[in-house]
């Protein structure tokens, strides 16, 4: 009776290092549960690891109750509420703005423009915002002003390489078809790569995020949660930036998600061969 007790042992213990063999393995299949469950594992051990080795940062229930005073006193929400709206007029008008260079790009009369725009991403805000503030008439215009200019300049980059990557032959099979001139731009570039526009804009609403804590520190009349959060900063209120940093993962990994679905709403056939 004991060997089939051993054999069973060993058996389910070799499945187990199977599985973890399996985890450790790149470009292993893993279906949508056992991702799922593999990420609520590791966010609770890092938060086992925040509660039981703080350190020098402050510990959860602080980092709650910091929370709940910057929503009582501060309007934490409402901050976060005009942040959200500003960023989002941002993240529109760039995209629009950078489609229609990348469009233009097609002829050749407009490719210097656009390689232009795609290396103005080198330059700072810190020497531009002299120019933009005599474009502007007020902070939220110079803020907005901003936000689209650093979104552009990396979407257009990204959408640059996209463009030179469709080959010839899909160009010459539009020109069999009679189709010529702008044509062809429409149907390779604004509806050919629409699921990979919407995947550059999904990104680059992430880079906005990290843009707007700079850009609100220079317009501070306006508020915003980046405001909110250079204020705590200045005062090494520790508590108050984690949860603000908090509140802004919270809200981006949200709004990544609504992205992701609003492109498989509108692209259906981009999910077609993609494994979880």
């Amino acid at each position: 009776m004991r060997r089939p007790q051993g054999r069973r042992t060993r058996k389910i213990m070799k499945g187990n290092w199977k599985k973890v063999a399996t985890v450790l393995s790149p470009y292993t299949p893993f279906d949508t549960t056992q991702s799922r469950l593999l990420l609520v594992v590791q966010a609770a051990l890092a938060l086992a690891a925040w509660v039981l080795f703080p350190g020098r940062l402050p510990g959860p229930i602080e980092v709650a109750q910091a929370w709940w005073q910057l929503v009582q006193t501060q309007g934490m929400l409402f901050e976060l509420w005009a942040s959200m709206k500003v960023l989002l007029l941002a993240l529109i008008l760039a995209s629009l703005l950078s489609l229609a260079i990348v469009a233009l790009a097609t002829a050749p009369l407009f490719m210097p423009m656009a390689r232009l725009s795609s290396s103005l991403r080198f330059l700072g805000f810190a020497g531009l915002t002299y120019l933009f503030m005599l474009m502007t008439a007020n902070a939220w215009q110079l803020k907005l002003a901003l936000l689209v200019f650093g979104i552009t300049v990396m979407m257009v980059t990204a959408m640059l390489a996209e463009v030179k990557a469709i080959p010839q032959s899909a160009s010459d099979h539009c020109k069999t078809l009679g189709m010529r001139g702008w044509r062809i731009t429409w149907e390779l570039v604004v509806l050919g790569k629409t699921d990979v526009f919407l995947d550059l804009v999904r990104q680059n609403a992430a880079i906005g995020w990290t843009l707007l804590t700079m850009v609100e520190g220079l317009t501070r009349s306006q508020g915003g949660i980046g405001a909110l959060l250079l204020n705590q900063n200045r005062y090494f209120q520790l508590a108050g930036v984690f949860a603000i940093q908090l509140t802004i993962l919270a809200y981006g990994l949200l709004q990544d998600s609504l992205l992701a679905k609003l492109k498989f709403t509108l692209c259906p056939y981009a999910a077609i061969g993609k494994t979880e």
